[in-house]
């Protein structure tokens, strides 16, 4: 293939058989790379979403004093640059992002006020008790910038047999979007779908994907040279990623029956790291392969589900240390740290796999936001007269989130900014432009709960 190849003839090739739905989004990836389309570059959102609250604390960078609390305590927005200071330890292992992140905190959510968690309050800014009200956030990026899954949502619960989680994520009112929390069955909902019939049987059988396809995957790459065949190369990897970690997840189901595992120790048993890192993966060649570019992953969260983590040495559930209880060698702020710092490492593990692909102009990261948040907002007993968040990558430039720490004024000041606002702001960056997103809260009467964060859009 030459520079002068169309659109239309690379996507030609998507006519390939059991390959068609599968090669479609990333042969008309590899077109738009071959004319310097730059604008065609997907735009991603990925949210991560963790149980148990996170301290508005960890997001205060080093030099940076917390507000005092009242109305009036911080009336204005405060900003400093994060290039000269030092990430809070429970965000450490995003430092070689930090350029690219926006620590922001201030933001409100107290519609979604629960005991525990917001439900599908947290991302649909409306009353965690009352069951999916609207589309939430997730969803609704999904439907206004669609893959082939309009969404994904994947994630880990407190119990390894628990399969599903409705209690996050809405694709409308009365529509509960379930969490698929069994990786397994995560792989095989979405890299099983392009096959039917006795296709999909046998793909079942082999959890190989790439051996289904291989005669269809060679007719499409013979027909690329170059710069493209090395891109079509960079996708097909992610295949190759995710193979190999089928064929452990199904060894481990065998394992599991039989109580005998043969497996090395990290994938011996269904620990919870084991499952999230797993997700992280599906979501990560999700995206990479363009079956979808909205994901939601959840860590626990939705009731009262605050799984334990053993293997970071905190064998009791996030209740014991969110009520203040700690474990041996470790005090519970030591365990909500551990425990924060274990999801930085898998968000910059993403965030480096996203980076590694060329798009456009630049990489695959620059056109994501990572979206790093709690379902309880600032606690395990939530306030949410703030919701600290995280966000990394700054979608494709729609975002301004190079290297800031933002604290919005305090709840019930006349510029007090919510999470409403920031669910409309990535919505506008995405190309559907909305001012009004969920319930306003009653308890504000002079802020503003409509608009955009006009700080954080690009």
């Amino acid at each position: 293939m030459n520079t002068e190849t169309t659109r239309r003839e690379v996507l030609k090739l998507a006519g390939y058989g059991s390959a068609a739905s599968l090669l479609a989004p990333l042969l008309s990836q590899v077109a738009a790379h071959a004319a310097g389309d730059a604008r065609a570059a997907r735009k991603k959102v990925v949210f991560v979403m963790q149980c148990n609250g996170m301290s508005p604390a960890h997001v205060l960078p080093s030099g940076v004093q917390r507000p005092k609390s009242g109305k009036w305590a911080n009336d204005k927005l405060e900003e400093v640059a994060l290039k000269d200071r030092t990430l809070h330890a429970a965000l450490e292992p995003l430092t070689p992002y930090k350029d690219r992140l926006a620590l922001v905190g201030g933001l409100s959510g107290r519609i979604a006020l629960s005991d525990h968690s917001a439900n599908h309050g947290a991302l649909g800014c409306y009353p965690a008790n009352k069951g999916p009200m609207a589309a939430t956030i997730d969803c609704a990026l999904g439907a206004a910038n669609p893959g082939i899954f309009p969404y994904v949502a994947l994630g880990m619960a407190e119990k390894p047999d628990q399969t599903l989680n409705y209690q996050l994520s809405a694709a409308g009112p009365g529509k509960a979007n379930p969490v698929q929390c069994n990786p397994e069955l995560a792989f095989k909902a979405l890299f099983g779908s392009v096959t039917g019939g006795n296709g999909r049987a046998a793909f079942d059988r082999r959890t190989n994907l790439l051996d289904f396809m291989a005669d269809d995957v060679k007719r499409a790459r013979g027909q690329l040279v170059g710069d493209e065949r090395a891109k079509f190369d960079q996708y097909l990897e992610a295949f190759e990623n995710l193979r190999d970690r089928q064929v452990r997840i199904d060894a481990i189901a065998g394992e599991l029956k039989a109580r005998a595992p043969k497996l090395d120790a990290q994938f011996a048993k269904p620990t919870e790291t084991n499952r999230l890192e797993a997700q992280f993966e599906i979501a990560a060649a999700a995206l990479i392969t363009g079956l979808t570019n909205t994901v939601l992953l959840t860590s626990g969260g939705g009731g009262q589900h605050f799984p334990a983590f053993p293997e970071l040495g905190i064998p009791v559930g996030g209740h014991h240390y969110g009520h203040g209880g700690g474990v041996p060698g470790k005090t519970y702020e030591e365990c909500f740290v551990a425990v924060r710092q274990y999801h930085c490492k898998l968000i910059a593990n993403l965030a480096k796999g996203l980076q590694s692909v060329n798009e456009g102009d630049g990489t695959m990261l620059d056109n994501t936001v990572i979206v790093y948040l709690s379902d309880s907002g600032d606690g395990h007993h939530p306030q949410l007269r703030e919701w600290p968040v995280v966000l990394l990558g700054d979608l494709g430039g729609k975002l301004k989130t190079r290297g800031r720490y933002l604290q919005f004024p305090a709840y019930e000041a006349k510029a007090h900014r919510t999470m409403a606002n920031l669910y409309c702001t990535l919505l506008h960056a995405v190309g559907k432009p909305t001012d009004k997103f969920g319930v306003p809260d009653p308890g504000l009467k002079e802020a503003n709960q409509s608009g955009v964060v006009s700080e954080l859009l690009g």
